[in-house]
């Protein structure tokens, strides 16, 4: 099983090749590398870090074909981060995933994003359930 944990305005994005049985998750901090002070892990950013865990995927037999994509995360936790009246960094956090994955190819097929609280949560390597715990609102399986 793969987690991650006390996501607020982060992104999990968890894939799975049903085909395979290969699972990958993402810890999304930020839509990109222009908001980062420090650039050298690209697994941080949503455009690069879709690509780089599709390229260790595939070295583990996955196909783009058979990968579906879950989201969770993307809460507006801090309303004094917003910028100059835009979307708060959890909305740009999610859109520019989106963007990534539909970018090459990959469907969503759930997802538990917004609002304002945290989340965790748990990618089951077996079958691809992906289980989100919300703070005060309890278990999604997606």
């Amino acid at each position: 099983m793969l987690s991650t944990l006390g996501l607020g305005s982060c992104i999990a994005i968890a894939l799975y090749d049903s085909r395979a049985h290969v699972v990958g998750l993402a810890h999304i901090l930020l839509p990109s590398e222009a908001l980062a002070r420090d650039r050298e892990n690209r697994a941080k950013f949503a455009a690069t870090a879709v690509p780089l865990l599709l390229e260790r995927m595939r070295a583990m037999g996955a196909r783009d074909a058979s990968i579906v994509a879950k989201l969770a995360g993307g809460a507006s936790m801090f309303a004094s981060l917003l910028t100059q009246g835009g979307p708060a960094i959890g909305e740009r956090n999610l859109i520019a995933t989106r963007i990534a994955l539909a970018s090459h190819g990959i469907r969503v097929t759930g997802e538990d994003v917004g609002g304002g609280h945290g989340r965790s949560v748990y990618l089951h390597g077996a079958d691809g359930r992906f289980e989100v715990k919300s703070m005060g609102k309890g278990c999604v399986v997606l």
